[in-house]
Order: C-alpha cells, then structure tokens, then sequence
C-alpha cells in the first residue's frame, strides 16, 4: 500500500487520478499543503471525496520543528524540552508528555486528519535529524514517556507511531541527506534504543515507522529493507501485530537500492505495510511500481480516528483546554 504525498492547498486532476488506484491507502500532508484551517478542512475532505476507498490521512505534527500546522492551532513545545522538565519532577512532566499528546491529536482529528505519526521513540544522542525530538538521551527515561504519550493519544481516540524503529537517535547522519550507518552489535542496540520501543508496545501502540539505518553488524540492509528487523525482531521476538510503515522513500538514505521501484519493492518485501512516497514527483513511479501487488487496505482500518472532534467545539472543552494550559505553563517556566 501506498502513502502518497500531495503538491499543494489542492487535490490536482492527476491527483484525483492518483487517489483512484487501488495501491493508495493514504495521503501525508506537509505545511506545503496547509493555509489555515478551513482550507486544510476543505482539503481533507476533498482527498475523501476524491477516492473510491476510505483515505488513511497523516501528518508529522510532533511539536517542536516538526509541526506542519502552525497558524491557529497550538504551539507545540519539542519533547525534548518536555523531557527536561522532568528535572523538576517525573510524575509533572509524564502528565504534560499525555497533555501535549492529546492536545495535538484533539487539533489534527479536528481538522480532518486520522494520525500524526508520533511520537519519536528514538534517544536524544546527537542524531541530526533527531535533535530535540527526543525526549531524552537516556532508554529508560525516553520509555517512561513514550508509554506517556501513547496513553494521551489513545485518550484522544487517535492510534500511536513509534518512530523510527529500531532506533535513529545514536548516529549522528541525517538521513534526509545522507547514508546513515549503526556500527553496534545487536546487544547494544538491544539494551539501550529498543527500550522506549518495547514500552511503547506494551501501552498498545498500534504503528511502527522503520529507520532508514543501516546496522551492519545485525542485518546488510536499512531496517527498512530488513526482514531481520521487520520479520524477525519487530514481528517475532516482540509480537508485534500492527501496521509497519517505511520511512520517505524520498530520502537520500532510502537510495541505496535504486530507484522508487526497487526502493518500494524492497519494502514491501522486508514486510513493511505502506509505503511512504511522500515527493509529488515520485508518486507516479510509485504507483507504476504497485500494478501487480494485492492491496491489503483493511490493515489501515485501525488507525483511523477513533473519536471526532469539532473546532468550534474546542474552546469549550474543558479536557482539551486543561492540556493547553498545561503545555503553556512549561513555556512560562
């Protein structure tokens, strides 16, 4: 299945055409596409509207940097400066991981949206594409909070991503721009970047998002490629049964095998689900590459939004304004 990016505020007439094939099970969405609210509104709707099939609808809204909606939505602290705050008291700070995660599902679910793909499960050790969307360098710590925050999001009636498994913060390549190589044993990688992945599990996440790493000492490939870490590891020895996502097929570190054909066909091999192509111009080649897969789209079905929320309802809700109003004191501190 495909996650398939879009080029504007719009759904083009080749997107439209896009959203026919039976390969595309969803769309992400990136400040590219948004203008403000009621336009994202009209948009999410537009992409349901447009396909014959229910449209998994994403987005990376994890605070911080990473916060595609800006205008009228909440402003999002990074989890590394809620890790922080632990400093001043775990229970405190474990209460506001929940708050940012139910503040920011109640916003996305409002607009339209199914999932944001979070939270970043990975440890805060210097990673450039991490950075500080980690809550912490240390597993425990990070663990403690992931278990957190998929409690607030499935308060919030919206499923958990744990990304980027098996863990993307302890080399220091962004692999936006660059090959990422792991050269750790297995037991190292075991004791310390799984942790927070294994809490995660435990308290129900629903997704796991691959790592474009590649760890040599385990598997050959990128996780993402790696039916070592997909099969084996996530599925086998963690009993993992939900929906396994690639990471952007669009990133430098995804070449490694060739062209948007092989990069999907390696996926999908490995035993991810979906695959993410989230640049406009690699989605026809994307779906070129699907013509002769099956399309097991009721996988997705669970990570729907579970609850509705209204925007106009927002502002009288005392459970969503508590949580603004925790978020805002960590600002103020």
């Amino acid at each position: 299945m495909l996650i398939i990016g879009l080029e504007g505020h719009t759904v083009s007439a080749a997107e439209r055409g896009h959203l026919q094939h039976p390969a595309v099970a969803g769309v992400i969405l990136f400040a590219r596409n948004f203008a403000s609210k009621a336009q994202l509104q009209d948009l999410c709707a537009d992409i349901r509207a447009s396909a014959p099939r229910p449209q998994l609808i994403t987005v990376d809204q994890e605070g911080g940097r990473v916060q595609r909606f800006r205008d009228g939505f909440a402003k999002l602290p990074c989890l590394e400066d809620i890790g922080a705050a632990a400093g001043r008291g775990l229970p405190a700070a474990l209460a506001m991981a929940k708050e940012h995660a139910y503040l920011m599902a109640a916003e996305v679910i409002a607009s339209g949206l199914d999932l944001s793909f979070a939270p970043v499960a990975d440890l805060g050790r210097g990673n450039l594409a991490i950075g500080n969307r980690a809550f912490s360098a240390e597993p425990e710590t990070v663990a403690e909070f992931i278990a957190a925050y998929v409690a607030g999001l499935r308060e919030a009636g919206m499923a958990a991503t744990l990304k980027h498994f098996p863990g993307h913060g302890s080399v220091l390549a962004d692999t936006h721009f660059d090959e990422a190589v792991d050269d750790r044993p297995l037991a190292d990688i075991e004791a310390l970047d799984l942790v927070p992945f294994r809490a995660g599990l435990a308290a129900g996440a629903e997704a796991v998002m691959m790592a474009h790493v590649r760890y040599p000492q385990v598997a050959p490939d990128p996780a993402g490629y790696s039916p070592f870490w997909i099969q084996t590891l996530l599925k086998q020895r963690l009993g993992f049964a939900g929906v396994v996502f690639s990471d952007d097929i669009g990133m430098a570190a995804a070449e490694s095998v060739g062209g948007v054909r092989a990069r999907i066909e390696k996926h999908l091999s490995a035993g991810c689900d979906a695959v993410l192509a989230c640049p406009p111009a690699c989605v026809p080649d994307a779906i070129e590459a699907m013509a002769v897969r099956e399309y097991p789209l009721a996988r997705l079905d669970r990570l729907r939004a579970a609850r509705a929320f209204d925007w106009a309802a927002l502002p009288g809700d005392s459970r969503y304004l508590a949580a603004c109003a925790a978020l805002n004191a960590l600002e103020r501190v």
